[in-house]
């Protein structure tokens, strides 16, 4: 029996898509910070005529927020010059304990660091560093430019959620509890059949793609197609009431499901297995997303699954009752 992919393979993915928005970002930067840090080799280190040159550049840096020059202590030289003018406050500011300051610059001069809060605005920001030369090589200091991420162009495609096995371990203080507890009939245990009857009617007729079971809290919070913005949370009551169903206009199933709509029961019915088949490890929440076809399970141990549904009802009752794929 294989076991699912670890969590880090998802991170190397999406790792991956966050170096490629990086390098897209640094090419668009590059050349306009080159010119910027020539422009500032020749007037330095008069504040002034940095605060000029700086005030060029900046038109070729059209999301940029801050644009500074600093010597090689990281001591600011300039103001900050910004597309609302010149802000003088930081002049004389020493920038050398900022995260940005603290990384190597690549040799070629031009460093993109890393994302960081600010601690003006308390954003996620990035800046970029070019160092400013003289005629005959050596270092001058460098041409700094903050940018705030929600500012930047978008310059690549939107991140492609995984749809492989992923397990993700939960807290150890639960995971170390777990043999101290025995589950308890919750309200949704007691009209299990129920419940899960009102669900299969929400997901393959009223519009609900994405839906979860809370079992241990007795809840669930649903989608809809309609709506997709809000989610809504139905208590014991509403689940164990069939009319509910009637708040919910008819709606056909989508056709770029991934999920069949005759596989839908199948697998809240497979919940509901997880749910009884121990009385120490158990499931306490599923969930079913029908666009993107996964499986979402917590369990009393405080570990999570999220699988393909197809692979979610390939998997017997054994393998997860073993107790080694839970944690």
């Amino acid at each position: 029996m294989q076991p699912p992919e670890n969590i880090s393979a998802s991170r190397t993915t999406l790792q991956e898509s966050v170096a490629h928005q990086r390098e897209a970002l640094a090419n668009l930067l590059r050349e306009p910070l080159a010119l910027a840090a020539q422009a500032c080799s020749r007037v330095w280190p008069d504040r002034a005529a940095l605060n000029a040159a700086l005030g060029r550049a900046l038109a070729d840096l059209p999301a940029c927020k801050y644009l500074y020059a600093l010597d090689t202590r990281a001591i600011q030289l300039s103001d900050n010059i910004t597309r609302d003018g010149v802000i003088e406050t930081d002049y004389g500011r020493d920038r050398s304990d900022r995260p940005y300051m603290r990384e190597a610059v690549p040799n070629r001069g031009f460093l993109l660091s890393q994302a960081y809060i600010s601690l003006r605005v308390k954003r996620p920001s990035l800046t970029a560093i070019q160092i400013v030369r003289d005629e005959d090589g050596k270092a001058l200091g460098f041409v700094g430019a903050d940018f705030d991420l929600r500012d930047l162009p978008i310059t690549a495609k939107l991140y492609d959620e995984p749809t492989y096995w992923r397990q993700i371990k939960g807290d150890p203080a639960i995971r170390g509890a777990v043999f101290h507890q025995t589950r308890s009939d919750s309200q949704m245990d007691i009209h299990v059949d129920t419940v899960l009857g009102v669900m299969t009617e929400l997901m393959e007729d009223h519009g609900i793609f994405h839906g979860k079971l809370h079992f241990s809290s007795s809840r669930a919070t649903i989608w809809l197609t309609d709506d997709p913005y809000r989610y809504r949370l139905l208590d014991i009551d509403a689940l164990t009431d069939p009319d509910t169903c009637l708040i919910y206009p008819r709606h056909p199933y989508p056709a770029d499901a991934v999920v069949p709509k005759d596989k839908i029961r199948p697998v809240l019915d497979n919940l509901r297995a997880l749910r009884f088949m121990d009385e120490t490890f158990y499931l306490r929440a599923g969930s079913l997303n029908i666009f993107n076809g996964m499986v979402g399970l917590t369990f009393s141990c405080d570990g999570s699954h999220y699988l393909p549904w197809d692979e979610f009802l390939s998997k017997g009752y054994d393998f997860w009752a073993s107790g080694s794929m839970l944690g």
